[in-house]
């Protein structure tokens, strides 16, 4: 299975935010929204980095309130690893534990095509599950 098929179901929208906004913003933004990463973009398609929750906590034990003035760029993960829809859920959720990443931006051709978080990931592995589970339960009705 790829990740084009978590895609389908969530839908390809992705919050962005600019390098240039407050931090203050986009703490507003993560939890007005109840999500927990913004993919921070200057065009809204080019992929510049992802800041995070665990981005903004890491900021605060560095900065203190004084982080809610600066600039999303000072305080974003930069070097965030992607995928692309036609990587596999298996490659995805790997990626994810190595890199210890709970969002992988979704990049084809240089282009922001979603957002898969690790809460995408468990959900489709548990729909699956169910759906298996299903499947031996009416197996074994029928081989009565």
């Amino acid at each position: 299975m790829k990740v084009e098929v978590i895609l389908a179901a969530k839908g390809h929208a992705v919050e962005t935010i600019r390098p240039d906004a407050n931090v203050a913003i986009a703490v507003h933004r993560l939890t007005s929204q109840g999500i927990g990463a913004l993919v921070v973009s200057a065009d809204g398609e080019r992929l510049d980095g992802v800041l995070s929750e665990r981005d903004v906590t890491r900021g605060l034990a560095r900065h203190g309130s004084g982080l809610l003035e600066m600039k999303v760029s000072a305080v974003m993960s930069k070097a965030v690893p992607v995928c692309s829809p036609e990587t596999t859920i298996k490659e995805a959720m790997a990626e994810m534990t190595r890199s210890r990443h709970r969002h992988l931006p979704v990049v084809q051709n240089g282009v922001l095509r979603g957002l898969l978080s690790i809460g995408d990931v468990v959900k489709h592995r548990l729909e699956e599950m169910e759906l298996e589970a299903s499947v031996l339960r009416d197996a074994y009705i029928v081989g009565r």
